[in-house]
């Protein structure tokens, strides 16, 4: 067996230790006396990170601030880019959600190479290796869904193509993941129940994937039973502590994985939707999940019935469950009463419809994603699942 685990060079996980910012800024700029040049990009609420902020200007860290105020386009990082090559920083410092650490990570690795954002992207794009290391991100997720704090890669909306598309380079693992449970005490319900179920979904491709190892096996088991007890208590209860703290451990985890281990369908197809229609992420992913895994398993059943992934989809059922006898199916059932209680739409409440589902489907069988699906889905099979999420 042969592996490898690409993670950022240094993980701070804990209640309250968002306080320790400062000090692991300096530590990842490495040794400098004096000032450090830093610029924070933050999301649309300034007074969301105004502590965190003071407090880097107060230990001599300042510079910068660029809001986020969306998910990050192919145009937004251009103009990010040139605008953060103009001043000459020593670190970026993401403080938000995941739309606020993609744009911090394209912007920062963007900054440090020549040429515009195209000859580097997958798909749209030129595909060029960003062979110049990015100036150092420290990334501080402030919601529990997206991982990006630990993934090598920044997804961007080409909009002209109506595509999600990633830019990839190892350089862009964060130097530092600061992951505090208590930055998340507080966000709406709507938020939490979309970034958790993206949180989830990325818990269980991995898992079923055929890249999957040891440890993101390991990561992916403990991620997908910490969601299942804690992600409706977060959502109804917003101030639980234990929940949230399960929520960003799951959201950590699924990042891992993902970035060792790929995704599957549901992202490949959740990509295309989101590059079409402006629509929450977890959300989409969300519906398409149950309807996924039943059709994974029946391909897997009909095409490749010795293939490990069939029981793994077993494990994830008894996993979210509890219950020791739970197969795909109950798995699958489990999931769609999760997004009944978390008020989950049909992708047609989105703008989703008849005529854009084979653009999608077609889409989706080109997405990086997609490569990590345990079974090559037909057209038909993805116009299938996609019909049923309407």
């Amino acid at each position: 067996m042969r592996f490898e685990l690409a993670t950022p060079a240094r993980i701070v996980v804990g209640d309250g230790v968002a306080a320790e910012l400062p000090a692991l800024v300096r530590d990842a700029v490495g040794e400098q006396a004096g000032p450090v040049r830093a610029a924070v990009v933050v999301g649309a609420s300034l007074a969301r990170t105004a502590a965190l902020r003071l407090a880097l200007e107060e230990a001599g860290i300042a510079g910068p601030v660029l809001q986020v105020r969306g998910e990050p386009t192919v145009a937004s990082a251009r103009v990010g880019a040139a605008w953060l090559r103009e001043e000459a920083v020593d670190v970026v410092v993401a403080i938000g959600g995941g739309s606020v650490l993609d744009t911090a990570k394209a912007v920062a690795v963007l900054a440090a190479n020549p040429g515009d954002v195209l000859d580097y992207l997958e798909v749209v794009g030129q595909g060029r290796p960003l062979a110049r290391p990015s100036i150092p991100v420290v990334a501080v997720p402030t919601t529990a869904g997206s991982g990006s704090e630990v993934t090598r890669n920044a997804v961007l909306t080409a909009t002209e193509e109506r595509v999600k598309v990633s830019l990839r380079s190892a350089s862009m693992l964060p130097r530092v993941a600061v992951v505090d449970p208590l930055l998340t005490l507080g966000l709406p319900p709507a938020v939490t129940a979309s970034t958790g179920l993206d949180a989830l979904t990325q818990v269980i491709e991995p898992f079923v994937s055929p890249f999957a190892n040891p440890v993101t096996d390991a990561l992916a088991r403990d991620g997908i039973a910490r969601a299942a007890r804690s992600l409706r208590r977060a959502y109804s209860h917003g101030d639980d502590v234990a929940a949230r703290r399960d929520m960003a451990l799951t959201s950590l985890f699924g990042g891992l994985a993902l970035a060792n281990a790929k995704l599957g369908a549901v992202h490949g197809l959740a990509g295309v939707i989101g590059g079409m229609v402006e629509a929450p992420h977890g959300s989409v992913c969300a519906r398409l999940l149950p309807l996924v895994i039943e059709a994974n398993v029946a391909a897997l059943r009909d095409r490749a019935p010795s293939s490990p992934a069939i029981g793994r989809y077993d494990e994830v059922a008894r996993l979210l469950t509890g219950r020791s006898d739970a197969v795909a199916d109950d798995g699958a059932a489990w999931l769609r009463e999760e997004c009944a209680v978390l008020d989950v739409a049909a992708l047609g409440a989105y703008g989703i419809g008849w005529n854009d589902l084979a653009a999608i489907a077609e889409g989706a069988e080109r997405a990086s994603s997609t490569k990590g699906n345990p079974v090559v889905l037909t057209r038909g099979e993805l116009l299938s699942v996609l019909e049923r999420a309407l």
